[in-house]
């Protein structure tokens, strides 16, 4: 059998349905085993667009992604993506090729290190040296990727090993079943909960699993405990109860934080330090149980006093078992805080000034979208107030990135999104700058025929930069852009383009968009023109007069 083939099944073996990448001369072995295989391969506009939807597949499946990228300024492109995946812990496999190892008549051109250049920005990485050793590779990088914590690995397939012939034959399938907790560790934390006077739950990335949502769920009915999340925490639990307290979009200053701060003790379920800190700890403020599939990484802003180390799902669902819902505990508090955020919320989205505040923006999405629609965020300033406002129902419901932070992923993780799941609507939310990154990545959508909504919030400029260069009192300076007739661009490439002039004419535009299948881009202009007062200063005084 030719190596690349053996390489194709071993990557069927292993449940690949996607392959998204751009192919190079050193990849056409492998292009021809893909071609024959029941792997489906997405062609992009660009790497790391491709190295983007390979991480989200893997983020929303919990199956390994796989992206593909030639040698050189190929695998180059790659970089972003596999740090994207690394630290958003999303499962993802990166395949590059190579030149010919044994003999080449190319010399150094386009070679580089490419093994050695994704070391420190992957869980594995290697390159195939024979083709016998390429069903143990492709394992090792699938199951290194999808293991908790997940992240990205990398192979390398040079071109005279993919047209080699092997006898090597594929590794039997194996079970592994995650570890779960210490029982003592579990009696612990059941008893630092039923004696603290006012417990917090507080849910992070890691908790964005099928199972460890239900026992979430399971639990916060069984003792009534209120929660909050971080940014990528969102949806784990339905927001849209009593019991749900915010999201710590902001790093300090909102009502979220006040509850924090009146907690006891917070039950940190599924954060990691990687993700920007939902709070900052301190050594007298509330005491923390660390619930996650690793020990915590201590850091001078987290220093957890229990650590509860094992399967999450099973941790919680022990704990639960164990804790039952106290008189004691106090409430009243975390009650007066969402009731305050709600009146602040609903207050601000109520505004109808046109261009769009984005308070208003994220209302009036929310208002378009079935309950089970998925938004995808890039990043920017509206990823604030879509952490901060949107109230997701459902897991991974809405997909923004909080550990890597790059800008150019929305569109490329909605591509991926509408994959996963065809019968749900997709709607992708970019900033101009953001989109500009990879609004190449139209052209694919077209090509494989998705509904999908992508909405440019424009204000001509980096509004987040700008923000926060307000904030430290620098002059408006090196943040503004003009920006193409994104209507003509979204035409050029075979999609509809829509322009809105009005809150009204927006609501009407996103449920037409909704039900006619197209790819369709929509010119949203937005006022960012609040922020500074609404974030630095309106909330800071409404949540401390609480």
């Amino acid at each position: 059998m030719k190596a690349s083939d053996l390489f194709v099944k071993a990557l069927e073996a292993e449940g690949v349905k996607y392959v998204f990448g751009i192919p190079g001369e050193e990849n056409l072995d492998l292009l021809e085993s893909l071609r024959t295989s029941s792997i489906e391969l997405v062609l992009t506009r660009h790497e790391q667009a491709a190295g983007f939807m390979a991480a989200t597949y893997g983020r929303l499946t919990g199956h390994v992604g796989v992206c593909l990228s030639t040698l050189g300024p190929g695998a180059t492109n790659l970089v972003t993506a596999a740090a994207y995946a690394q630290l958003g812990a999303m499962p993802m496999l990166m395949i590059t090729g190579q030149k010919p190892v044994r003999t080449s008549k190319q010399g150094r051109f386009q070679v580089i290190d490419t093994v050695d250049m994704m070391r420190p920005l992957t869980k594995y990485t290697t390159q195939v040296v024979g083709g016998e050793r390429i069903p143990s590779v492709v394992r090792e990088a699938c199951r290194l990727a999808e293991e908790e914590r997940p992240g990205a690995t990398h192979i390398e397939l040079p071109e005279d090993i993919a047209a080699e012939q092997t006898t090597a034959r594929l590794i039997p399938e194996s079970k592994v079943r995650r570890p779960i907790a210490e029982h003592k560790a579990i009696d612990c934390a059941a008893e630092l909960i039923e004696q603290a006077s006012s417990p917090l739950l507080l849910i992070g990335a890691g908790a964005n699993r099928k199972m460890t949502s239900m026992m979430l769920g399971e639990f916060v009915r069984a003792t009534g405990i209120p929660f909050v999340t971080t940014q990528m925490g969102k949806g784990v639990l339905d927001e849209n109860g009593e019991l749900y307290l915010g999201t710590t979009a902001l790093s300090d200053g909102d009502f979220v934080h006040r509850a924090i701060e009146a907690a006891d003790l917070i039950i940190n379920v599924g954060h990691d330090v990687v993700e920007k800190p939902p709070f900052l700890m301190d050594p007298d403020g509330p005491r923390v149980i660390h619930i996650n599939f690793e020990s915590a990484a201590v850091d001078p802003v987290y220093f957890p006093q229990l650590e509860v180390v094992g399967d999450i799902a099973n941790s919680v669902w022990q704990i639960k078992e164990k804790v039952s819902r106290q008189a004691g505990w106090d409430f009243s508090f975390f009650a007066e805080v969402h009731t305050r955020f709600m009146a602040q919320k609903t207050e601000s989205e109520s505004d109808l000034r046109f261009p769009l505040l984005p308070e208003r923006l994220v209302k009036q999405v929310y208002n378009a979208l079935p309950r089970d629609g998925m938004i995808t965020l890039d990043n920017g300033m509206y990823k604030i107030w879509f952490a901060r406002n949107y109230p997701a129902a459902y897991r991974n419901s809405i997909l923004l990135d909080n550990a890597l932070a790059s800008m150019g992923a929305g569109l490329p993780s909605a591509i991926a999104a509408k994959l996963v799941y065809p019968e749900r609507a997709v709607l992708s939310i970019c900033g101009d700058g953001g989109f500009m990154m990879n609004s190449q990545e139209l052209e694919t959508a077209v090509r494989l025929g998705l509904h999908l909504v992508v909405l440019i919030l424009r204000d001509d400029a980096y509004g987040m930069i700008k923000w926060k260069q307000g904030d430290m009192k620098f002059a408006d300076f090196g943040l503004d852009y003009g920006n193409p007739d994104f209507v003509k661009y979204a035409e050029s490439y075979g999609a509809r383009g829509w322009r809105v002039a009005s809150d009204e004419d927006f609501a009407g535009t996103i449920e037409q968009c909704l039900q006619e299948p197209a790819v369709h881009v929509v010119d949203v202009p937005i006022d960012y023109s609040m922020n500074q007062e609404t974030l630095n200063k309106t909330l800071k005084e409404l949540s401390q007069a609480l």
